[in-house]
């Protein structure tokens, strides 16, 4: 199962043999073996490509939540002798403010260097289907308010009021206060479209009966902060967040878009390195 996974993973099963540290025939055989015992083929293999079969895909997630569950048994005798270890994954969302996730992290490895801990950041409703189906252990995510999490365990941390961001010589800089209806008109620097850090600002203008146009769309905040110091757009962006990119003004709107910022586990409960991450951010589970 994990030769299959990490075939599916690197679309190669060259590079998946060196993930592996094993021979390549060694993984070819194994893989050989169990779609004979399956009685499918999971992969279609050509001179240049390696892809799942349809078997393939159905077998893929199952055989990850198998892996999972084997990694979290090893991990659960660990802690009942009292030592934290195993892999822990962890999802974050470019903007995450609630929480200082880098300090936090140096902290933890510190306390638990057993424990083999791997980030990535994405946006949030992927990282809620990732932690859903045990690819993330935990992810930290902002969403618009009163959105709805299905399929995952989790606790509020923060709720914030998007403020307008801009560099200090835009002439709307020196505002004490601004409203949607007087940015409407600015070119507007923005995640992209469909994901829930677009979808706050989107409907912030939408319920206010206001269109507006986004002519840069990016998750790469430092480049988002680029084009903010350049005078080539503005943004609506948390106020929590503002803090983390200097050189920048941060204005109130009224009637600003409100983000909730949440972390998520699994619906069976956090493994226990996830749970002594959450421990070390305060999190009570």
């Amino acid at each position: 199962m994990r030769y299959v996974v990490a075939i599916a993973e690197h679309g190669s099963f060259t590079r998946a043999a060196e993930a592996c540290f094993v021979v390549q025939s060694a993984l070819s055989h194994q893989v050989a073996r169990l779609e004979q015992e399956l009685g499918v083929r999971l992969f279609h293999r050509t001179s240049r490509q390696v892809r799942l079969s349809a078997a393939g895909q159905a077998f893929l997630p199952i055989a990850r939540q198998c892996l999972d569950a084997a990694d979290r048994a090893r991990a659960e005798v660990a802690a009942a002798t009292g030592e934290v270890r195993g892999p822990l994954s962890i999802g974050v969302i470019p903007t995450v403010a609630a929480v200082d996730v880098p300090k936090a992290l140096r902290t933890f490895r510190e306390r638990y260097p057993q424990v083999q801990v791997r980030l990535t950041s994405g946006n949030s409703d992927t990282h809620v289907q990732q932690v859903a189906d045990g690819s993330l252990d935990l992810a930290f995510l902002g969403l618009p308010d009163g959105w709805e999490i299905t399929g995952v365990a989790g606790r509020q941390l923060a709720r914030d009021q998007h403020r307008a961001v801009m560099a200090p010589e835009h002439p709307l800089a020196g505002r004490s206060r601004l409203t949607l209806a007087r940015i409407a008109g600015e070119t507007f620097v923005d995640f992209p479209a469909g994901t829930t850090g677009r979808l706050q600002s989107d409907g912030a203008f939408a319920d206010a009966g206001l269109r507006r146009e986004v002519s840069f769309e990016t998750t790469d905040m430092l480049l988002m902060g680029r084009l903010l110091r350049a005078g080539l757009a503005v943004a609506l962006l948390a106020s929590t967040f503002v803090e983390q990119l200097p050189g920048l003004v941060a204005v109130p709107v009224t009637r600003a878009p409100v983000r909730t910022e949440h972390v998520v586990w699994s619906p069976f409960g956090p493994s226990p390195a996830a749970a002594a991450f959450l421990e070390q951010v305060g999190v009570a589970v």
